[in-house]
């Protein structure tokens, strides 16, 4: 509950502060979505904190939230002080100096310690401890430059506050040279190193921690887009922020506490079949009342609302066959397995239909069952006229 109401007030705080300084934020809605997908790192950090107090995880998303809701306002009643008074108080001078460096905390938290602990909240093994300690140095450093800058600046305003405890000719953290090794160079190994160390624990996991892995890599998928996102689409690139914002928080907490854990299987099949089916009926439907309007303009002189009709029962009819054959092509590219599965059951059913020999039928049944469900042991029993069960079936040991 502290962890909640600390990032609500600061929210809140920021948000007030922001429109007593006259500031109009010019994407209302990626607003809203990064304060519901906070607020959602805070509650899921504060369950798993009070669920899983031994699991770092529930701790690094409950300090994200609290970053995300402290120190944006600290800074914002930096700004409104030197707007109207221009004499810093301490909280002032905290703010902007904390305003130097906590993005890089929060990023360090996010990108390398969340994926590098995920889901037991350990290493791997002590060989990846370099990765945990390297990024902390980075973030530690740009700390301690930001607090001794000799004079510290605003980021909402232009202003400048003399640092009390800052050293005569040290500029600002971003300006130092030495910020792209500590800030950058540290972050870059970490993050490399993280998702190392989650390529490495998926392929070496089994069971349910490979269920916990699915569903963090299912939620953080759209990350490899994030180098390309400002060439993208706003519509795109505010889809894939607000996947990530929204699903990681979600993910994590399902996965920890195993909750509806096992069917990330189903969630990534619809994900699979239902992405590439809506995308290519939506071309269909704005390919189909561009083409249309154009025809019919040429005809007719005018536009019309048959071109809209006319792609809408398109939609409609293309719905069902489309969506069998995206679902029959992800089921051989991803679920081989399941897919050889459903076809020798469909051809054993065909061969039942016509087949009268009792111990073909037999030896076709037994290796039908090996094949489809691979057990250790197979063995077929019948019912006779004359008395008591016999076996006409086999036993054999799977490899």
């Amino acid at each position: 509950m502290l962890v909640l109401l600390v990032y609500v007030a600061g929210i809140s705080a920021n948000g007030w502060l922001e429109r007593r300084l006259g500031l109009q934020s010019e994407h209302p809605a990626e607003d809203v979505v990064l304060f519901v997908g906070f607020s959602l790192f805070a509650a899921v950090g504060a369950l798993l904190v009070a669920k899983r107090p031994d699991n770092p995880i529930g701790w690094i998303m409950s300090a994200n939230a609290l970053i995300v809701g402290i120190f944006p306002a600290c800074e914002s009643y930096a700004a409104y002080v030197m707007s109207t008074s221009g004499h810093p108080d301490a909280l002032a001078v905290f703010g902007v100096w904390a305003n130097s460096w906590y993005w890089y905390l929060l990023l360090a938290l996010t990108f390398v310690y969340l994926p590098l602990l995920f889901p037991d909240g350990r290493l791997p093994s002590r060989r990846w401890l370099p990765v945990a300690v390297v990024p902390a140095i980075g973030v530690a450093g740009i700390a301690i430059l930001g607090a001794l800058t000799e004079t510290l600046r605003g980021q909402t305003f232009d202003y400048r506050i003399d640092n009390p405890i800052g050293i005569e000719g040290l500029g600002y953290v971003e300006d130092l040279q030495v910020f792209t090794v500590l800030g950058g160079g540290a972050l870059a190994i970490g993050t490399v190193g993280a998702v190392s160390s989650v390529v490495v624990r998926f392929r070496r996991s089994r069971s349910t921690e490979r269920q916990q892995l699915k569903w963090f890599l299912y939620a953080a998928a759209p990350i490899v887009a994030f180098p390309a996102i400002e060439s993208l689409p706003v519509i795109v690139s505010g889809l894939l922020s607000g996947w990530v914002l929204l699903g990681l928080p979600t993910a994590i907490g399902i996965a920890i506490l195993r909750y509806r854990l096992y069917e990330i299987d189903i969630v990534i099949n619809r994900t699979l079949v239902y992405g590439p089916l809506s995308a290519m009926l939506v071309l269909v439907y704005f390919g189909g009342v561009v083409g249309l309007q154009a025809a019919l303009r040429t005809l007719t002189g005018q536009e019309s609302t048959l071109a809209v009709v006319a792609s809408t029962l398109a939609i409609a009819a293309l719905f069902s066959p489309l969506r069998r054959r995206v679902q029959g092509f992800v089921d051989r590219r991803f679920y081989r397995r399941k897919y050889d599965a459903r076809k020798t059951l469909e051809a054993f059913s065909a061969k039942l239909r016509d087949e009268t020999d009792l111990e073909a039928l037999n030896a076709e049944l037994v290796g039908v069952v090996r094949e489809t469900m691979q057990p250790a042991h197979v063995s077929l029993w019948l019912r006779t006229d004359r008395g008591p069960t016999r076996s006409v079936g086999n036993r054999e040991p799977r490899g």
